[in-house]
């Protein structure tokens, strides 16, 4: 006997009865980023593995660990994109849209890394991305986030924290070394990924969850204490900003991003609603990664979003706040008693989608008596039974039955998309009464 076919680990199904939240993510995430000059870029789901490579970091645990990676027929090396970032610039320069030019664009989609699967964390993940190219200093970066958390309350999600740190653009080197210094003293009690990134990586450490390493690094040089000037003005000026807009944050001298190109401003959007794995928007400015992929000097920052986290956390507020929660169920289900009443059902079905864009209306199909009729209805959760026979064909009526209290109108076949529209639209009686 063959073995049952299942999804491959860590690739997830969403299934029609989820869709609609994520949906309702997409669309306010759309709205959101279009406020503020963003559009929408769309990206392959393949890149050359030497892009990765070259933008995230030869010793990031995405390259060295987690990229899914193969060579194709022709005989290059191809990977599956584990961020958008790079890809985003690969596109930019490409394209020409990064010379002497500023761009503010977005895109959507999935993602692969070959991690651990956990809870709202996937090897195939979904991202919503922003970047903004060609835009020196904070203003911008204050934007973005600004931009995020428009997004945050219109979702109603209230349980998220910003913290941000500054990696202190040229004042990193000088801070990378007395980091060094100080945790080599501790080499042999650092956890393994801390050893192997000691001195290829030393930042990453300062991001290690292990409680041992994390004892160590209480008593780490603060990249807060190298700034130069420059630094520390942009360092300020941020903070001003959010604060201007009314943002609150945590400065956090320990965030760093898990990504070599990150330069400067990094943030992170941070739950404890999701249990360990708390972040929910990562970003920063990479000012470096555009002339880094081939193309010019040109500033940059953004960030990602985690769409299956995003969904768990939109689930939640959903419940606290009691919303009725719409499973994408049909509002109404077209009944028909004979050959005639079943062409006309399906004539009267066009012109009701026609009247009302908004309807979820399923004509039945397929064989069956009355009772089966309904009981099919039932079952695929609609409000109401639209009931066409002989005897309401002759007279121009459809009979219109409510499937939550069993309660039977007769209806004229010219009025019932009003009918419907009455009982059915957002805000009606019958959405007021779920």
């Amino acid at each position: 006997m063959s073995q049952r076919l299942q999804a491959v680990r860590g690739m997830n199904d969403v299934l029609p009865q989820q869709t609609l939240r994520w949906q309702r993510l997409l669309s306010a995430a759309r709205a959101a980023l279009q406020a503020y000059g963003f559009r929408e870029i769309l990206l392959p789901v393949v890149e050359r593995t030497e892009l990765f490579r070259r933008a995230v970091g030869e010793t990031t645990d995405v390259v060295e660990k987690e990229m899914y990676t193969f060579q194709d027929r022709s005989g290059d090396w191809l990977s599956l994109r584990p961020e958008g970032t790079a890809g985003c610039v690969r596109a930019g320069v490409e394209h020409g849209l990064l010379h002497n030019q500023q761009q503010r664009l977005w895109y959507a989609g999935p993602m692969f890394r070959h991690e651990r699967p956990q809870a709202g964390r996937y090897r195939q993940f979904y991202q919503i991305g922003v970047e903004a190219y060609g835009i020196p200093g904070p203003q911008i970066d204050v934007e973005v986030i600004a931009a995020s958390a428009r997004l945050w309350r219109m979702l109603g999600l209230r349980d998220l924290r910003l913290e941000i740190n500054t990696l202190g653009g040229e004042a990193r080197v000088r801070y990378r070394e007395k980091l060094l210094a100080y945790l080599e003293r501790f080499a042999a009690d650092l956890d393994g990924d801390s050893q192997r990134r000691l001195h290829s990586n030393p930042l990453r450490i300062l991001d290690s969850k292990i409680a041992r390493t994390q004892t160590i690094l209480a008593g780490a040089p603060s990249i807060l204490d190298f700034l130069d000037a420059p630094a520390r003005t942009y360092f300020d000026a941020l903070q001003q900003g959010l604060t201007d807009l009314g943002i609150e944050y945590t400065v956090n001298p320990r965030l760093v991003r898990g990504l070599d190109y990150y330069t400067d401003g990094v943030f992170e959007w941070i739950t404890e609603a999701l249990g360990a794995q708390g972040t929910v928007c990562a970003g920063g400015r990479y000012d470096r990664l555009v002339e880094q992929l081939g193309g010019g000097a040109v500033p940059a920052v953004g960030w990602a979003s985690g769409v299956e986290r995003l969904v768990l956390l939109l689930e939640q507020a959903e419940r606290a706040a009691g919303i009725a929660i719409d499973d994408g169920a049909p509002h109404a289900y077209f009944c028909w008693l004979d050959q005639d009443s079943r062409r006309q059902a399906t004539q009267q079905g066009e012109r009701l989608r026609d009247q009302l864009p908004w309807l979820r209306l399923v004509v039945h199909a397929g064989a069956g008596m009355l009772k089966a009729q309904l009981k099919r209805a039932d079952g695929c959760g609609a409000r109401l039974a639209l009931i066409l026979g002989g005897r309401e064909a002759a007279q121009g009526t459809v009979q219109v039955k409510s499937l939550c209290d069993g309660q039977i109108a007769e209806v004229a076949m010219s009025r019932l998309g009003a009918e419907l529209a009455r009982r059915l639209a957002p805000g009606g009686p019958a959405e007021n009464s779920s």
